[in-house]
Order: C-alpha cells, then sequence, then structure tokens
C-alpha cells in the first residue's frame, strides 16, 4: 500500500520510516500543505497522510476521490479539518490517533502557564542582556488559586491532575463528567460558574460547531480582571479580536497560546526572514503578557513515536479490514 503523507517535516519522515518498516507500507513524502492544487501529489497511492493544518474539505476530498484514494490517515486526534459528510458520501474511510501522548500536551500547558505566571521569558530576554532588575517580573502562586478545566478527555485530565498536585482547586466544564477525577477533587461546574471563579482558564475541548470561538467578548466579560487564559487545543476556539481588545484594556492579564485560530499559514513554517503578513498574528506579539509557541505541545519523542505507529497500524487495519476501536472516525 502506497500513502501520499502531506503538510511533512523531517521527523515525520523518520518516525513514520522507522514505523513502517517491515509492515509493506510505502509512504510518498511531501512538504506541501494538502488542498486541491496539491492533491495531484496523491496519484497513485492509496491513501492520504495528513495533519491540522491540511485542508479536507468537500472540493479536496472530490478531487481525492477521483484519484482513487479510499483512506484519510490522520496523524493527529483532532479531526475539525475533514468535510465527514462528505467523506461518507465518498466512501472514504477516515482514521485518526485518538492518543498519542496526552502527558505531552498537558506538561506542555502547565510550562506555558508557569513560564507566563512567573514571568519567565521576559526574565530569560533581560539577563541575556545584562539587566538582572527584578521589577515588573512579579507573579504570584499557583498553590491555592482556582484553575479551570473546559474538557477533561484524556489531556485535560492530566491538567487537572498536575494542577491538584500543585495544590490548585480545580474547576472543570465537561458534558461527560470524569467521576475518577471528581474523587480526586475536581469540582464539576457549570461554564458560567468556571468562568467567573477561575483565576486561569485552560481549554482542552475539539474544535466544533458549537465550540467555536467559546471565548469571545461576552464570555471573557464573564472573568475575573486578571485572568489567564491557556489553549493547547485548537486555535478557533478563541476568537483572537475579542482577546486583543481585553488585552488591551487590561481585563486580562495574560494568555499563552500554542495554536491560533488562522496558524495554517504561519505555523511549521520558517517565516523569519520576511514580515510576518498576518496583522492579528502581528499584533498580539506585541504584548508583553502573551506567551506563543508554534503548536509544539504534541512534540515529544513519546508522541511522535506512538503518533507513527498509530498511524501505520491504521492502514494496515483498513487493509485487513479490521479497523482499530477509537481510530476509525468515518468509514
Amino acid at each position: 500500500m502506497k500513502i501520499a503523507v502531506f503538510s511533512t517535516q523531517s521527523y515525520d519522515r523518520d518516525y513514520l520510516k522507522a514505523a513502517a518498516e517491515g509492515s509493506g507500507i510505502e509512504f510518498a513524502f511531501s512538504e506541501a500543505n494538502l488542498n486541491e492544487t496539491t492533491a495531484v501529489i496523491a496519484d497513485g497511492c492509496d491513501g492520504v497522510c495528513c495533519f491540522v493544518n491540511d485542508q479536507l474539505n468537500h472540493d479536496v476530498l472530490t478531487e481525492l476521490a477521483g484519484r482513487g484514494i479510499r483512506l484519510i490517515l490522520l496523524r493527529c486526534a483532532g479531526f475539525n479539518n475533514v468535510d465527514l459528510n462528505t467523506a461518507d458520501t465518498l466512501n472514504m474511510t477516515v482514521m485518526r490517533v485518538p492518543e498519542y501522548s496526552p502527558h505531552a500536551v498537558a506538561e506542555h500547558t502547565v510550562a506555558l502557564t508557569l513560564c507566563l505566571v512567573r514571568q519567565i521569558h521576559r526574565a530569560w530576554n533581560r539577563v541575556r542582556e545584562g539587566d538582572f532588575r527584578l521589577s515588573g517580573l512579579l507573579g504570584f502562586d499557583l498553590h491555592g488559586k482556582t484553575v479551570g478545566i473546559v474538557g477533561t478527555g484524556r489531556i485535560g485530565a492530566c491538567v487537572a491532575r498536575i494542577c491538584l498536585g500543585m495544590g490548585c482547586r480545580v474547576l472543570a466544564f465537561d458534558k461527560f463528567p470524569d467521576d475518577g477525577l471528581a474523587n480526586l477533587g475536581v469540582e464539576y461546574v457549570e461554564m458560567d460558574m468556571l468562568l467567573r471563579q477561575a483565576r486561569i482558564i485552560s481549554l482542552h475541548c475539539p474544535l466544533t460547531l458549537e465550540t467555536t470561538h467559546l471565548i469571545n467578548r461576552h464570555t471573557i466579560g464573564m472573568t475575573q480582571p486578571g485572568v489567564i487564559f491557556v489553549n493547547t487545543s485548537r486555535g478557533g476556539l478563541i476568537d483572537t479580536r475579542a482577546l486583543i481588545h481585553s488585552l488591551k484594556s487590561g481585563h486580562i492579564q495574560g494568555v499563552a497560546l500554542d495554536v491560533y485560530e488562522e496558524e495554517a499559514s504561519l505555523f511549521f513554517s520558517d517565516h523569519s526572514a520576511q514580515a510576518i503578513p498576518d496583522d492579528i498574528f502581528a499584533r498580539l506579539l506585541t504584548f508583553p503578557n502573551v506567551l506563543i509557541t508554534g503548536h509544539q505541545g504534541f512534540f515529544t519523542e513519546e508522541a511522535l513515536s506512538r503518533i507513527a505507529q498509530t498511524t501505520v497500524s491504521n492502514a494496515i487495519s483498513f487493509i485487513n479490514d479490521s479497523p482499530i476501536p477509537g481510530s476509525v472516525v468515518r468509514g
């Protein structure tokens, strides 16, 4: 079976090759993002392997189906970039990596939070310039603070447990509460209460029509002055313009992001030799209390290995018509 891999980075190539050794799966790697124009790259292949910012809308899926593609392998957990109804109509199987390393993203979430709260990013720059003053770097203890976790799936649950271990009061909102977390001391509340009471709000829910711009002017207005937002899930959960408005007013104390709603044209590429064309993102970068990483929460040795192994296993299960539970989104 031959699979065209889109949005390939060097590490994708290394880990997928290692996982596929002896499996009979052949990968054809391309650095191009998948869209209607680049779909031609999949000619002669049986399936495509895609990442978070590849386009799998109606037109792209129709183009792929016309080229004989019947398998869509997502090397991520989210599938908000896939038109599932079209995939179903075209009899295409969509498979994902439901769990790679929740600890990777959870630990990155807490690292971003600590870095922002203790102003480590600003202190690092100062020390490099020989400035050892502490003025302007005042932080606060996480111990005893109220942290709100929106979404307590595998990653959100890991974040909740870490925060409990640090002595935080943890509030959570999820349509399907986790009894195990509740037994540990996590308090499940309605979203309104979480917004009003949490000093730190961390987002860990999928991006759907219901959750798009979950954080907007109205919901931000419900939070207490000095709130901190952390998003390592999907950029579209936050209305960036509303975020900037509240940063300018001083209502929000800080923001830590590993994702951005228009990241597809920026992340995973080198733009250091040019001006950033996205004015909204450029505006975010001007705030000293905004900390951004380029969607690297998943980026650990353990996670990359698991992603590659699961992707290959998904392809094999498709060949053998023995789907792996949790991996099949459509098909």
